[in-house]
């Protein structure tokens, strides 16, 4: 079982590193201070969208970064905007579930209240806030894709191949 939420926590935490961040302790003790502030902040979970991008499905706030670039019309900015809206709200969402959930299973361990039960319970909550996020971010990014046109999407990918 720990195997499988410490490859959960690799997939949706968040990978940074670095001296500032390295001597911070997470008010969440199970979870490192960079998977905490991943949650908090709405970010965890970037590479579940691998598949959609691969297949020239972007992300909707990397659409944005090069709006101009891009030549997007007013409708297209506003429609991408909010998609890339949309998904902050479930990525913050979720990110709150998965620090409760943390939250409530080190307690259960800690106070020695855990059984099969409750293991298996939110354990599985972790799957399913895994695939809420994964489906949150390829649906962004099936909106975002059917508002481009296929020139779009080649410059896009051609500016995001050069930085």
């Amino acid at each position: 079982m720990q195997s499988h939420l410490f490859t959960f926590m690799l997939i949706l935490g968040s990978a940074q590193s670095g001296t500032d961040t390295a001597a911070k302790q997470s008010p969440v003790r199970t979870l490192t201070y960079e998977q905490y502030q991943s949650f908090l902040k709405g970010e965890a979970g970037a590479d579940l969208a691998r598949v959609a991008e691969l297949n020239h499905y972007p992300m909707p706030d990397k659409v944005l970064k090069y709006k101009a670039e891009l030549d997007l019309s007013p409708i297209q900015v506003k429609k991408i905007t909010e998609a890339n809206d949309y998904l902050r709200r479930r990525r913050l969402q979720i990110g709150g579930s998965v620090i409760d959930t943390e939250k409530k299973l080190d307690s259960l361990f800690k106070h020695n209240k855990v059984q099969d039960g409750n293991v298996i319970f939110y354990t599985n909550r972790y799957g399913l806030y895994q695939g809420e996020l994964k489906n949150a971010m390829l649906q962004a990014c099936l909106s975002t894709q059917k508002l481009l046109s296929a020139q779009q999407i080649a410059r896009l990918e051609a500016l995001q191949k050069r930085k």
